[in-house]
């Protein structure tokens, strides 16, 4: 009994310290099932029934998912998540890393600029959303500005019409994001060896075939990540819509996104929580395969690299 006695001892200790990080993960782990796993797998429950607000409903099969096909603001708001997608995308991957390369360098009052360019992030996007109202409705600064100058005769619906008001908050979902996306690209900039830099101007390269054959190569990865996070944004945009049309979605609703079909369908006493479910079931859906096309396209661009380097290697 005393032989075995030091061994139990010594078993003890390695057993706790096995439990020891499950018990500094507990509480992460609790709160993500808490409110992230059980909110999902309810919403997917949910979305085969006809629940309601106060009303846990009953089991309906694909009822939800005929009636969304069915729904034309469904499809106006897949049609306007698309646009978004386009329209802020390719600005808000080239846009941030121009900006990176201009305040690149330390020297005198780059750092004011590198603040005045991040600002827009850190502000509230309901804030950010109520200034650019001002700016562009009818009577703000924008258009009083234009008629003062005798560019324009009346002012300009930028608000009021279907396709300018979903370009209005495009042009506030870029001017937010600039900042943000460029304190990505500042974090690559540092690891590209200059090296390659002084190579490249020895071998007598511009600034302009610098950038290409440089700077935008080391980028590949960088802008494949700025994709996918401004796409899957771009795909779940609210405030900025919501705020520059006054919770209208616009002439007759047509600038609504499926976002903002969701608050719509859910809100109220009576709200279809079955349905809302369902759209939110597409919704992530979409943003997946969003996030997965990105990554695609992105693997097949640097395939080509890849291939040459190893031949080069092989040289």
């Amino acid at each position: 009994m005393t032989a075995l006695a030091p061994a139990v001892r010594r078993r003890a200790p390695r057993m706790q310290g096995a439990a020891t990080p499950w018990l500094f993960l507990a509480p992460a782990l609790a709160a993500a099932v808490a409110f992230s796993l059980y909110p999902f797998a309810n919403t997917v429950l949910l979305a085969f029934t006809d629940a309601r607000t106060l009303s846990p409903g009953t089991f309906t099969g694909t009822d939800n998912f005929v009636r969304m096909v069915e729904d034309h603001r469904f499809w106006l708001a897949l049609r306007n998540g698309g646009l978004y997608v386009l329209g802020v995308v390719p600005p808000l991957v080239l846009l941030p890393l121009l900006l990176a390369l201009l305040v690149r360098d330390k020297g005198p009052g780059v750092g004011v600029f590198r603040t005045l360019f991040y600002t827009p992030v850190i502000a509230s996007a309901v804030v950010v959303g109520l200034i650019w109202t001002w700016l562009l409705d009818s009577r703000g600064l924008v258009n009083g500005t234009l008629q003062a100058l005798g560019a324009i005769s009346g002012p300009v619906p930028f608000l009021t019409d279907e396709y300018l008001l979903l370009a209005s908050a495009m042009l506030v979902t870029v001017w937010k994001g600039l900042g943000y996306y460029m304190v990505i690209y500042l974090a690559t900039l540092d690891r590209v060896p200059k090296e390659l830099h002084e190579a490249a101007q020895v071998d007598g390269a511009g600034a302009v075939r610098r950038f290409l054959v440089v700077t935008l190569p080391a980028m590949r990865t960088t802008m494949a990540l700025i994709s996918v996070l401004s796409a899957v944004a771009a795909f779940r945009v609210f405030t900025e819509v919501f705020i520059l049309s006054g919770d209208t979605a616009g002439p007759g609703g047509r600038d609504i996104t499926l976002v903002m079909l969701i608050r719509e369908v859910s809100s109220g006493l009576d709200g279809n929580v079955g349905y809302a479910s369902a759209l939110s079931l597409v919704l992530f859906a979409l943003t997946l395969f969003l996030l997965l096309a990105v990554l695609r396209l992105q693997s097949g661009a640097s395939a080509p690299g890849r291939a040459g380097a190893a031949g080069r290697g092989r040289r």
